[in-house]
């Protein structure tokens, strides 16, 4: 079980090829199996790559295993974050945040948001040039986030300073926590007082307008939470810095990982092109007033969805959970000890050839069904079985809630880039790796070649003439 304290922790987290389990899981699985002991974040732990397993400590959340993050998680994301909240306060946060998502939202305002933040970056990018995909995936779902959350304009001043210190923040969210003059988790530390202070400034100007009477415009998180709950000062400043994280690291590495992934695979983005082709053609032939995306479209983009799934299972943004047993459990003949650190591994189950044929492969055709069948799917187990084990966003009472708005964000922005571009990695090209969480070591650098047909949405005759100028 490794050293005492540290444990095997340095071993598990060493970095590894986004798309395997690494070597130590894997030589661990070869050596004891699916679920093991071992000892890691200075705590006795029980590992689980078995999909049986995983289910059934996600379906009994709260009641036999509760989420366990390490201290210093809480200590910078703070303490009524969603993310190491439990019980009846997780419970309230998570209904004020699916209540702001609902369906009706995402339908309406929510679509016309993504796709304007996903114009606005694509229509920056021009031929020749080498940029970071990493980068632009980022400044899109910041951008989408930080409207929707406080209903900041894209490019404006405050915009812009909150953005420079996010981006100090999360980078000591993905640092050892040692909190000493220099280190990036004490500057993430000083950022979040920052970003906090800015959250609240806004937070007194509208409740000074509520209770001289005037109409809060804004339509967006921070109003509606001061509206329809009670919370205190302290708990809305940790929910709205806990969405913004959540909003924008997961999908921005999503969307990364699905320009890297298709770039691979030319028949994938082939296939994509004909449906969004088709999509754009449909509304020119109905004579429709409006050329923006509405639900009906999205709801057409169905290749574009097992994209987006094998993204998700290949990629697994979200390697592993943090639990803890609330009492002793014996799950199939093995033990669980009552208050041992529990790790369910999403991606050990996502690259299980037992479960998916030829994991390892980027196959987005292995959603679609065919004849009862599914392509891609090992031998050993049903399209069925293999979608029930397929958690990209979690399960259970704490599955993510935003995770729609995560499909509906990529659907978009997929929708946009193939209709528009053809892309290549440059300088050598890149790799997703996990640390454990995924980022690409150059930034994913790329360059794009124009798309010239008619269904374009996407002017590049006048950007051409920008870049002459």
């Amino acid at each position: 079980m490794g050293w005492p304290f540290i444990g095997e922790t340095i071993g598990y987290l060493k970095p590894y090829s986004a798309t395997t389990i690494g070597d130590f899981m894997e030589q661990h699985i070869s050596r004891y199996g699916k679920i093991y002991k071992s000892n890691l974040f200075g705590e006795p732990t029980i590992v689980s790559a078995d999909a049986g397993l995983n289910k059934y400590i996600l379906q009994n959340e709260g009641k036999l295993f509760e989420c366990s993050y390490p201290r210093s998680i809480g200590g910078i994301l703070g303490k009524w974050s969603m993310l190491v909240l439990v019980g009846d306060m997780h419970r309230d946060m998570r209904i004020i945040s699916l209540n702001f998502l609902s369906h009706s939202r995402l339908k309406t305002y929510l679509l016309r948001e993504v796709e304007n933040n996903t114009l606005l970056v694509l229509k920056s990018w021009h031929e020749n040039c080498t940029f970071s995909a990493q980068d632009e995936a980022k400044k899109f779902t910041f951008n989408l986030m930080a409207k929707h959350i406080m209903s900041l304009d894209p490019g404006e001043p405050e915009t812009e300073k909150l953005k420079k210190e996010y981006v100090t923040f999360m980078k000591g969210v993905v640092s050892p926590p040692l909190n000493f003059p220099g280190t990036p988790y004490r500057k993430a530390l000083q950022s979040r007082s920052t970003i906090l202070r800015f959250i609240e400034l806004r937070m007194e100007e509208r409740i000074e307008k509520m209770n001289q009477g005037i109409d809060v415009e804004e339509d967006d998180l921070l109003s509606w939470v001061l509206k329809h709950s009670d919370l205190s000062t302290e708990q809305i400043l940790d929910l709205i810095l806990s969405l913004l994280f959540a909003g924008h690291e997961t999908s921005s590495v999503a969307i990364a990982l699905a320009i890297f992934f298709l770039q691979g695979c030319p028949n994938a983005v082939k296939q994509l092109r004909e449906e969004h082709i088709e999509i754009v053609r449909a509304k020119r032939q109905s004579a429709e007033s409006e050329t923006e995306l509405n639900w009906d479209d999205y709801k057409k983009m169905e290749f574009t969805q097992c994209v987006i799934s094998e993204t998700l299972r290949l990629g697994n943004v979200v390697r592993f959970l943090h639990r803890k047993a609330l009492k002793d459990v014996r799950y199939k003949g093995f033990d669980i000890p009552c208050g041992w650190k529990v790790l369910p591994v999403i991606a050990a189950v996502h690259l299980d050839s037992s479960v998916y044929y030829e994991p390892q492969e980027f196959n987005p055709w292995r959603w679609q069904q065919h004849n009862g069948t599914s392509r891609g799917t090992s031998s050993s187990a049903t399209p069925a079985t293999s979608s029930k084990q397929f958690v990209p966003f979690g399960g259970g009472p704490r599955l993510c809630t935003g995770s729609e708005l995560a499909k509906l964000e990529m659907a978009v922005f997929i929708h946009h880039l193939v209709l528009n571009f053809n892309w290549e990695l440059a300088n050598g090209g890149d790799q997703a790796f996990a640390f454990p969480f995924v980022d690409f070591p150059k930034k994913l650098p790329i360059k794009v070649v124009y798309q010239h047909h008619e269904y374009t949405t996407i002017s590049h005759t006048q950007k051409s003439k920008e870049q002459l100028n």
